[in-house]
């Protein structure tokens, strides 16, 4: 297994290519303008901070888990802290494209900070990247060219807000560019949703809940080997409906068709639906149906 280098700053990432980062918390970098990469072989960078790399030609490829993924041009993939790509660097190799770097400190005190969680993309697989039209791009663009400008120019008060602020209108567009992809790949997804509801399906009826636990939104999303925040936005863009609710919501179907078996105690049901506790499926029940699982019973 190859050793994994952490990247624990913005400028450790610039240095490797004998770069200062433009400021200690975030840097926009021209990867075509950078001194070729003497590193050959596969590589295991942890970032702790934040990427964004535009890639301009389909010259780089990586890994992800067990994975490699070749990018075509214009190709949006996003980097968190704590994620550990791998990048397969050839003889000649040379990276192309742009990169948006920054430190979740520059994020402190700012809204931003405060709602970077709600851009789940971050925590997507390499397959799950964003390909943008060239209009989009030259968007894209644009963005990088006003943080660059920021960045340039001397620090004054304004600096930090300005930047952050920018960032975050880079990220507003990076969600309006996934939701159209989400509807350009409309029939792929359908299929993504057909294949959950009917796994979904199997696995509460045929004893699985009742030896692996409750259905989650996890295990769905490993069976079409997709991120599990891929998968939930996938699911609820299409449904209007988050996974973990269709999952709640089937759960309660199939509880209400057992409920009607004498033979069955509640526990019995609880346990057979993947609860290790019965009061934690009572409490769901009563929260989904408004009455207990054995009022619901005596009502009928």
């Amino acid at each position: 297994m190859e050793k994994v280098i952490n990247l624990d700053t913005v400028n450790d990432y610039c240095l490797r290519f004998e770069q200062t980062a433009q400021h200690p918390l975030v840097s926009v970098m021209d990867l075509h303008e950078l001194k070729r990469n003497s590193q050959k072989g596969i590589e295991a960078l942890k970032f702790n901070f934040y990427g964004i790399f535009l890639k301009q030609n389909p010259d780089c490829i990586m890994k992800y888990g067990r994975k490699y993924y070749d990018f075509q041009e214009g190709t949006l993939v996003f980097i968190g802290p704590g994620q550990i790509v791998q990048i397969e660097n050839s003889d000649d190799y040379i990276p192309s494209g742009h990169a948006l770097l920054f430190h979740p400190d520059l994020l402190l005190k700012t809204n931003l900070g405060q709602i970077i969680s709600k851009y789940s993309f971050f925590s997507y697989e390499l397959s799950e990247a964003l390909h943008l039209s060239q209009w989009e791009r030259q968007i894209i663009l644009d963005c990088l060219d006003k943080i660059r400008f920021e960045l340039e120019r001397d620090i004054d008060k304004h600096s930090k807000e300005l930047i952050v602020s920018n960032i975050e209108l880079f990220l507003r567009y990076c969600s309006r560019f996934y939701d159209r992809q989400f509807i350009t790949r409309d029939v792929a997804n359908d299929g993504v949703v057909h294949r959950f509801k009917r796994s979904l399906h199997q696995y509460l009826h045929s004893g699985l809940a009742g030896e692996l636990g409750c259905p989650s939104v996890g295990y769905f999303a490993n069976e079409q080997y997709l991120s599990a925040n891929y998968f939930g936005d996938l699911i609820k863009k299409e449904t209007g409906k988050s996974a973990l609710e269709i999952i709640q919501s089937k759960i309660i179907e199939v509880a209400k068709e057992r409920i009607f078996d004498p033979s069955k105690t509640v526990s019995e049901i609880a346990y057979e639906l993947g609860f290790k506790h019965p009061q934690h499926f009572s409490r769901l029940f009563k929260n989904k149906v408004g009455h207990s699982p054995n009022a619901y019973r005596t009502m009928h």
